[in-house]
């Protein structure tokens, strides 16, 4: 799923398959996906990463400079053979971070106006709206305007407009960014249903990680226009493969080098070294590997105890100094950011970090056991 020139591979004729490569100002995109029907791909990225571009595209809102767009086995872009369906003919169900409804439009209106733009009559569009209004809990709604309702709401409209054409995709960008934190969770349920129930493929944009987790079959990471991982939820949360999915994950990420096959020791890129326990396949992945091998290197902050004075080594073979340099209070913990011979962000409750006496610029000494550390091979 990962590549930058090849046309995608053959997949399940009801999903999306698309090879996405253009270039739009500082933008270079590059980035091959495939959606089997009836699941659920996530897209994050950081800002600039090309994730709202890559949705466009395969929207016809961005036009592609090679590559293919194929849909449930329609050819809707192929530059190269002069194909390139235009947008309103996609039968694609879009619903954007704003969500973009008419505010002279009550809602029953709002919905219906998708399937009028398929050529429905006034009534049929109408009949077809009620329907899925009545899905969403948003019947009693149908007479509003738009300004009338809250953000909660008003997405739901925006999702119901997107399915009552009944789409051949679903394209989601961020839906829920606009939303508070209370409702986010309401929506995110809502959300959830709905694309249970989605028989076709959905690309769903999101910045936030749990979102994806909860939402998603598969995840892709786009960094810079390139794909850079792919896999399941599990598969990303346990192996991430660069700073920023690591950062999402909330894990230390450490690029190093294996010098000692046997005792699975790698030598960390920034300085210092951790070695990793050797446990079975699925916590530990340096085993097929020689040394010399390039590594990544995985640690909870969860997993790293924190000491006022030097541990003895024991069984604990993974020992280092440090020094508090910031302290951020993360709901039911205090996140603690510590420099040292290897920096790493460490995870305590608010009583252990009174009962240590820790304040920023303290001495610690860092300490996680070899089971805590996860290796695996550098992509």
């Amino acid at each position: 799923m990962i590549g930058s020139a090849a046309p995608p591979a053959p997949g399940p004729a009801a999903g999306l398959r698309a090879d996405v490569r253009l270039r739009r100002g500082g933008l270079d995109l590059d980035v091959r996906l495939e959606v089997p029907a009836g699941q659920v791909l996530a897209v994050l990225g950081p800002n600039g990463a090309g994730k709202t571009t890559l949705l466009r595209a395969v929207a016809g809102l961005a036009e592609l400079d090679a590559g293919s767009v194929v849909v449930r086995g329609e050819v809707w872009d192929a530059p190269r053979e002069g194909v390139s369906v235009p947008p309103a003919e996609r039968a694609v169900g879009l619903v954007f971070q704003d969500y973009r409804l008419f505010p002279h439009l009550t809602v029953l209106d709002n919905v219906a106006f998708g399937v009028r733009a398929r050529g429905a009559g006034r009534a049929e569009s109408r009949r077809r709206a009620g329907v899925v209004l009545e899905r969403l809990d948003l019947r009693d709604m149908a007479a509003r305007r738009p300004a009338e309702l809250s953000g909660g709401q008003a997405q739901r409209v925006a999702l119901a407009r997107a399915l009552a054409a009944e789409p051949s995709i679903l394209l989601l960008d961020e839906p829920m960014s606009a939303l508070d934190a209370r409702t986010r969770v309401e929506i995110r349920g809502v959300l959830r249903d709905v694309l249970s129930r989605f028989d076709g493929p959905t690309v769903l944009v999101v910045h936030d990680t749990l979102e994806a987790m909860i939402l998603a079959d598969r995840i892709l990471v786009v960094e810079d226009g390139r794909a850079v991982q792919s896999g399941t939820p599990s598969e990303v949360a346990r192996r991430p493969a660069t700073e920023y999915v690591a950062r999402l994950i909330g894990l230390n990420l450490y690029r190093g080098t294996l010098v000692e096959a046997r005792s699975h020791r790698v030598e960390l890129a920034g300085g210092g070294s951790l070695v990793a326990a050797g446990g079975g396949p699925e916590d530990i992945d340096v085993a097929p590997l020689r040394a010399g091998a390039a590594v990544l290197v995985a640690v909870r902050p969860t997993s790293i105890a924190v000491h006022t004075r030097e541990p003895e080594h024991g069984s604990v073979r993974n020992v280092w100094a440090g020094r508090v340099v910031g302290m951020d209070l993360l709901a039911d913990r205090v996140r603690l950011s510590v420099d040292g011979e290897i920096d790493a962000a460490v995870d305590i409750t608010a009583a252990a970090m009174t009962d240590l006496g820790l304040a920023e610029g303290a001495p610690v000494w860092l300490s996680v056991k070899a089971t805590d550390v996860v290796a695996y091979a550098a992509p």
